[in-house]
């Protein structure tokens, strides 16, 4: 059981998002090309690509406002409206990630988890996949499911993905008091890192388990 209450768990979440999520956010425009890049020209699709972009850029918009100033029931009129266009293309996904963001910026880990798993039963591409998959684990680790986060995180992992990934597992075991794992996969998410890539909290963690052992 983890010694963080709820609140501060949601908290991590946030941080957690806060540090990750642009990245992971830049890595979805680029799937958002290779999807949309060649059938958009066809007839109909592109009328729909079309539509979908520009109700995907409004959910960007107020989903990313400083958070006092996010109108989380227009986030979901949004969202609706693009499930209109298409429920399952990748810009109706990647505003299903928004809107968990929203729900945890609103302390509604059920409802983050919901939109997430929506993601999950259907992505439209590996990356959105990997996406929600990180994004559902720490919310179940906010919601003292620790288990439940592991077997999230047991699918086959991108290249790209392979450190955040790691790192969610390594917190995942920390909390389900298994600190020989947790350095193991603390140090796989190091080893993924681009030398250069700063790691500051990783290394914190790797310590925090180092003096533990000492």
């Amino acid at each position: 059981m983890s010694d963080n209450t709820e609140e501060e768990q949601i908290a991590l979440i946030k941080e957690w998002w806060q540090r990750n999520g642009k990245p992971l956010m830049a890595g979805g425009a680029i799937a958002l090309v290779v999807v949309f890049g060649f059938k958009t020209w066809q007839g109909n699709q592109l009328q729909q690509a079309q539509t979908a972009s520009v109700i995907y850029q409004q959910v960007l918009e107020a989903s990313l406002a400083p958070s006092d100033q996010v109108d989380a029931q227009q986030v979901a009129k949004l969202l609706a409206d693009l499930k209109t266009v298409n429920a399952n293309n990748a810009y109706a996904q990647y505003a299903r990630l928004l809107a968990a963001k929203v729900a945890v910026d609103n302390n509604k880990l059920d409802d983050a988890a919901l939109e997430l798993n929506e993601v999950l039963a259907k992505p439209a591409n590996d990356t959105l996949a990997e996406l929600a998959r990180q994004r559902l684990a720490r919310v179940l680790l906010a919601q003292e499911q620790a288990e439940q986060a592991l077997k999230v995180l047991e699918a086959k992992v991108l290249p790209a993905f392979a450190a955040t990934r790691e790192e969610l597992r390594g917190d995942a075991l920390v909390v389900l008091q298994r600190p020989a794992e947790a350095k193991a996969a603390y140090q796989k998410a190091q080893e993924a890192l681009a030398p250069e890539a700063a790691a500051g909290n990783l290394l914190m963690k790797l310590d925090n388990l180092s003096e533990k052992d000492a």
